[in-house]
């Protein structure tokens, strides 16, 4: 074994593959959405809160379920957020209404969290310092792989099955790979001693305070810290713009006319590009580019991006190549926020806490772009206002952008 090799390389993967999984079920809805508004009768708006709803249990929970998956165990939260998935995947399978599919996606949000809050920490103990902004770098990328695969492979398994277009069928697919992964996440990760180790950090933080004074300790800690609410509140105007602009370009193209598997492909691609930001961010951070240089990169494309997608009578391969950008430069802006999240929590105790207060922001974006670009879009009988929603999310990230800077000078 070679010197800088890390020991439990494997499970690090195995991490990202967990989150990969628990994207797939927030990618799975756009290429099912317009089955869905027809054999269940779903409005254009009732299918933006359909691609926001699974947000609610992170908008609402996001810092509290922090703090519990720091006190059940981080390997432990990861293998019971897959199972919930899981369920609640087959239970949405059975619906036949939408307010059971609605339902059945708060369930979904709810496992998406208790998957994807333990992992920043969980690499933090699996893989060397050296490496931590890297293997962040590729964590940052389970989003867009996973919605990029659900994108691509959705409308194929959906042609596969028998009834109602077959959206069952990927429902109860994803299901079962979320059971198994929970099985290969509980069999490949180190036990939770290490978790029980912050905890004992967190009790030194809190002056060996009791049990319960040490939670609101911890959590008065990253509530107070101005660097964890800047973070949170970029986190949730890139999310919001990216899911709204993401997830509505299949029954945007089915609209004007594109076959629906040539708008699926189109859907996964802009999607997986934004991979490539979040790695080349990791790669950029190991490098020593300033963050707030990549934050401010990516905000600015995202803006300029969207502006020109939606920018009526322009060439449709120019608005495709500017979604493309858009997406994958906006990429370099979640791979330097989680890098930030473990530089500036306010300690490593509360590493957990400032992401999961991150998601809760994160989900709330996510929860009230998709509904709102929707509204937009009604209102303006068409999508030419949807850029300018982008670019309102992203002066407001440039701005957040320069106070990290101010805490980072610090």
């Amino acid at each position: 074994m070679k010197p800088d090799t890390d020991p439990h390389k494997f499970a690090a993967y195995c991490v990202i593959a967990a989150g990969v999984a628990a994207a797939l079920h927030i990618g799975k809805l756009p290429p099912a959405l317009p089955v869905l508004q027809r054999t269940l009768s779903i409005s254009l708006l009732q299918a933006g809160f359909l691609l926001s709803l699974v947000q609610l249990a992170g908008m609402s929970l996001g810092l509290l379920t922090g703090l519990a998956v720091q006190r059940a165990g981080l390997r432990r939260s990861m293998a019971a957020g897959l199972l919930l998935l899981a369920c609640a995947s087959a239970l949405g399978a059975l619906a036949d209404s939408a307010s059971w599919l609605l339902a059945s996606r708060a369930l979904e949000g709810l496992g998406f969290l208790w998957v994807v809050l333990p992992a920043p920490g969980l690499l933090r103990q699996l893989v060397r310092p050296q490496r931590i902004h890297r293997m962040l770098g590729v964590w940052g990328t389970y989003m867009p792989l996973g919605a990029s695969l659900a994108l691509l492979f959705g409308p194929w398994v959906m042609r596969l099955g028998t009834t109602d277009g077959g959206w069952r069928l990927l429902w109860l697919v994803l299901s079962v790979l979320s059971g198994a992964l929970a099985l290969l996440v509980w069999w490949q990760l180190p036990p939770d001693r290490v978790s029980r180790a912050d905890l004992m950090a967190a009790s030194a933080a809190a002056h060996a305070a009791p049990e319960g004074d040490r939670d609101k300790k911890l959590l008065g800690l990253t509530l107070r810290s101005r660097p964890a609410w800047l973070l949170a509140l970029s986190f949730a105007v890139y999310s919001g713009q990216w899911l709204a602009v993401v997830g509505f370009l299949p029954s945007i193209y089915v609209q004007a006319g594109v076959v629906n598997t040539t708008a699926a492909w189109l859907t996964a691609l802009a999607a997986a590009v934004n991979m490539l930001g979040n790695l080349a961010g990791g790669r950029l951070l190991e490098r020593g580019i300033k963050p707030t240089t990549l934050l401010a990169a990516g905000f600015l494309s995202m803006g300029t991006g969207a502006m020109l997608a939606f920018t009526a009578h322009l060439d449709p391969w120019l608005q495709y190549a500017a979604v493309l950008v858009f997406s994958m430069v906006g990429g370099l802006v979640p791979a330097t926020l989680f890098s930030l999240a473990v530089r500036l929590a306010p300690s490593a105790a509360a590493v957990s806490t400032t992401v999961g207060w991150m998601q809760q922001w994160s989900a709330t974006g996510q929860f009230l772009g998709p509904p709102l670009v929707a509204w937009v879009a009604v209102q303006a009988g068409g999508w030419q206002l949807t850029g300018w929603v982008s670019v309102a999310c992203c002066v407001v990230g440039l701005g957040l952008a320069s106070k990290i800077q101010s805490e980072l000078s610090k």
